[in-house]
């Protein structure tokens, strides 16, 4: 096996700026550090980001928190004051990525707006994260998660005939937070090129949006969405779960071929094939309820490993319905050595590598900050008392 030196990580000596709350830019930035950057979180006085006190589940730190904080230094400033300026102008001549996601309009009352640090500072990349961008008739709308959810559309596909679900996790601050990480790496990359600085926009509903490009282009000029049908696929047919003896087992087919080995091998019943009611994924998803009773009536006398074996022989994908303490001990995760340790004020905590492992550098897994715990060390580095 080709073995490789181990180089710094990619952001190391890029210094990003952030003043962020919540999840989509703090998501952002603690990947940034992972990278190797150095990123200061500018946090309230006393409060900091409301994100630190969303549930106490961590020993007694917020799940949120601990996830999209790592890495990071706590910087206690309050915005507001008169005495903040010159310390965020200081702040700024070292940064090289000023990240943002303050209520709408907040960071140009503050004189942060990329038109006014450009001139100054001319070689800032100044990244705006909000609900509907800097302009436009919503620019101004307040925005969360959920809201942007609806908005989007992705609500409407989400869910079971009788009622929409929301996503179970931050999608649209995720999304948003992905977008914004990799604009910055192409705006450093051009600013490798050209030498200034550039202005990212990153809009929550159109980071949404552009994910939900397949019901977007499904229902194409006032065509039909896709239903809402709970854990199985919309548009392809069988994919989803089905009941075995002893719980459910997740599977999908994906081609003509597949449907054939499925019928054969998994049902053992290889006249259903060609069955006219089933003989293209049209057609299947079309009689998605009968098709349902023939499988999970073949399934009623078999277990999920049988199921599992006879979908694994015959290639058919599958998966396991995992609850979250399956996944902690998931043993794909434990094989490839991808959970580290993590320090934080409630100590010694589990944290999983990022995605993309890479030959050369190894991520800054860094410590959970607590509020304001860098203040005094940065204060100091900037020649404040």
């Amino acid at each position: 096996m080709t073995t490789h030196t181990k180089h710094k990580p990619p952001l190391d000596g890029i210094t990003v700026l952030s003043l962020e709350h919540a999840i989509a830019a703090p998501f952002c930035t603690r990947q940034l550090a992972d990278l190797g950057a150095r990123v200061i979180k500018v946090e309230r006085p006393a409060v900091g980001d409301f994100a630190r006190n969303y549930d106490e589940r961590v020993d007694g730190l917020a799940s949120h928190f601990v996830w999209a904080n790592r890495g990071k230094e706590s910087f206690a400033l309050d915005l507001k004051s008169p005495d903040a300026q010159p310390i965020l102008n200081e702040l700024l001549a070292q940064a090289d990525v000023l990240v943002q996601n303050l209520a709408p309009g907040a960071s140009a009352r503050l004189g942060l707006s990329y038109a006014e640090l450009h001139e100054q500072y001319p070689q800032l990349i100044v990244c705006d994260i909000s609900g509907y961008g800097m302009s436009g008739p919503y620019e101004h709308k307040k925005a969360y998660d959920l809201l942007i959810q609806s908005e989007s559309g992705l609500l409407s596909v989400t869910g079971d005939q009788d009622r929409m679900a929301k996503v179970g996790i931050s999608i649209a601050d995720i999304c948003a937070g992905m977008y914004a990480y990799s604009s910055i790496l192409a705006a450093l990359r051009l600013r490798d090129q050209t030498g200034t600085g550039s202005q990212i926009d990153v809009s929550m509903l159109e980071s949404l949006v552009e994910w939900m490009g397949f019901p977007l282009y499904y229902s194409y000029q006032g065509a039909s969405a896709p239903t809402r049908n709970g854990d199985s696929h919309a548009t392809i047919y069988p994919y989803g779960s089905f009941v075995a003896v002893d719980g459910s087992v997740m599977f999908g087919l994906q081609n003509e071929r597949e449907w054939v080995s499925f019928c054969e091998q998994v049902l053992q019943e290889a006249r259903l094939a060609t069955d006219e009611r089933f003989s293209k994924n049209s057609l299947r998803v079309q009689n998605r309820d009968v098709l349902k009773g023939i499988i999970e009536d073949k399934f009623a006398s078999l277990t999920k490993s049988q199921v599992t074996e006879r979908l694994d022989t015959a290639q058919i994908a599958n998966a396991q319905v995992n609850e979250m303490q399956d996944v902690w001990a998931h043993l794909q995760l434990q094989a490839r050595d991808r959970w580290r340790t993590i320090n934080s004020g409630a100590g010694v905590l589990p944290a999983m590598l990022p995605p993309g492992v890479n030959s050369h550098f190894d991520y800054v897994m860094g410590d959970v900050p607590a509020l304001g715990e860098h203040t005094q060390a940065i204060l100091q580095e900037l020649g404040f008392a």
